[in-house]
């Protein structure tokens, strides 16, 4: 057994198995992938890594799983989910996702399990020397007596159930009746999140992300085969919906690191540069691609790096979004719009498509939808009733509808094209 000092919840003991996989090439890739992408151009302090979070959700899988009194099985299922779950985030975490999914068919969860069963490659050519003949992951646990493809499972499904949370009374579910396992690693209150708004908090210093992790673990427990949270731990339940709400306004939507992320996301695509292996890559690997290219994403590469970034030529706040503006946007929402959007701007500015940067929230918060599933906590009263926290709490409900973005469209540009770029954007949607 080994401790590693954390920053977030001090001391973190792992051994064995745990510690054996932690030290696997797969891992320790994660050390040089960024968190929060491209955050630290906004928040300098933002240059914790995803490998430092994936022994956070390991650690706190253990708590809720000792909280709950999960049998030595169950807990270490869910202690190598939470390790594994973010092991094939492609560079800059997020901010490549799709492209990743489209290079290589698979999503990151999707690509984990391919990666853990050995059906996809799990290092680059140029490690060969280090890597070729090397065990899977998979085999590795399965020699401890954990099945890779139940952590597969734990790891793959984002929802688990959908039911109205009210008089709820159980019942089976698809994970051998133990949706409680799966909602450590993804429901209303798992230890995904709870590590990644502390640990965001911490290294971007916006104080929103602190949350009551102790009183949240402490009033847990299992009732008809899910998670819940006894009444006394309402307030911090409150606490963490206000935390996650407000960190994904002033952190993950921010303004600036949409922007740069969009910039990026450009660049790989206009690269012409083999993505297959994108999901092996790190931060640098990335850059290093870019910047070999000699081209227009090697431009975009430099200025990323110096922090030249593309200004913000026209943008509608949520405040400002009346229906009508809403109906317009709604056809631009998604990918293809957002494509098509930045196509149509750059046409009526007379500029290259590639110097027109375009952000459009998602239609349900276009058109108000209230956000269901991770905002809805299942409270246990002392008779032994489960109601969701939207019904006991205002705070909740009103979560529920709040705009988390802070803006509903965004256009930028580079600075020389700004004007022409603003006009042609308020034209194309009648502003």
């Amino acid at each position: 057994m080994k401790v590693v000092h954390d920053p977030i919840h001090g001391s973190i003991p792992i051994g064995g198995v745990f510690q054996d996989v932690a030290d696997r090439h797969e891992m320790q890739r994660l050390r040089y992938v960024r968190q929060l992408g491209m955050g630290f151009l906004v928040f300098p302090g933002a240059n914790h890594t995803r490998f430092e979070h994936s022994l956070g959700v390991y650690h706190l899988a253990g708590r809720m799983a000792d909280a709950i009194d999960l049998s030595k099985e169950d807990s270490d299922l869910v202690r190598m989910a939470g390790l594994l779950h973010d092991m094939c985030h492609s560079p800059f975490s997020h901010t490549l996702e799709k492209t990743t999914e489209k290079a290589t068919g698979m999503d990151h969860m999707e690509l984990a399990r391919a990666i853990v069963t050995g059906k996809a490659r799990n290092h680059l050519p140029s490690y060969g020397d280090l890597f070729d003949g090397v065990g899977t992951i998979g085999e590795m646990v399965s020699a401890e007596g954990i099945d890779p493809e139940e952590v597969c499972d734990l790891i793959a499904f984002h929802e688990s159930r959908s039911e109205n949370l009210d008089g709820f009374t159980g019942g089976q579910t698809w994970f051998r009746s133990r949706d409680y396992a799966h909602q450590i690693i993804h429901g209303p209150v798992d230890a995904d999140q709870m590590d990644y708004l502390m640990r965001d908090a911490h290294y971007t210093g916006m104080t929103h992300g602190d949350i009551d992790c102790e009183r949240l673990i402490n009033t847990m427990a299992v009732h008809n085969d899910r998670i819940v949270i006894n009444r006394g731990g309402i307030t911090a339940a409150e606490g963490l919906m206000v935390s996650r709400s407000l960190m994904y306004t002033s952190v993950y939507f921010h303004e600036t690191v949409k922007i740069a992320e969009r910039m990026l996301v450009k660049a790989v695509e206009d690269s012409g540069v083999d993505l297959s292996s994108l999901y092996l890559w790190n931060d640098s690997d990335l850059m290093q691609a870019l910047l070999s290219t000699d081209g227009r994403a090697a431009g975009t590469a430099r200025r990323l790096l110096s922090r030249n970034l593309y200004k913000k030529a026209a943008i509608v706040y949520a405040e400002e979004t009346t229906e009508d503006i809403a109906s317009v946007l709604v056809q631009y929402s998604g990918s293809a719009g957002r494509a098509r959007l930045e196509q149509e701007v750059a046409d009526a500015a007379g500029v290259d498509v590639y110097d027109v940067a375009a952000e459009v929230t998602p239609k349900s918060n276009l058109q108000s939808l209230a956000k269901v599933g991770k905002t809805d906590v299942a409270i246990l009263d002392s008779e032994g009733r489960v109601k969701p926290l939207t019904r006991i709490s205002p705070i909740a409900k009103s979560l529920q509808s709040r705009d988390t973005y802070g803006w509903s469209v965004m256009v930028a540009s580079p600075k020389d094209k700004r004007e022409a770029v603003s006009k042609a954007a308020r034209k194309v949607l009648g502003l």
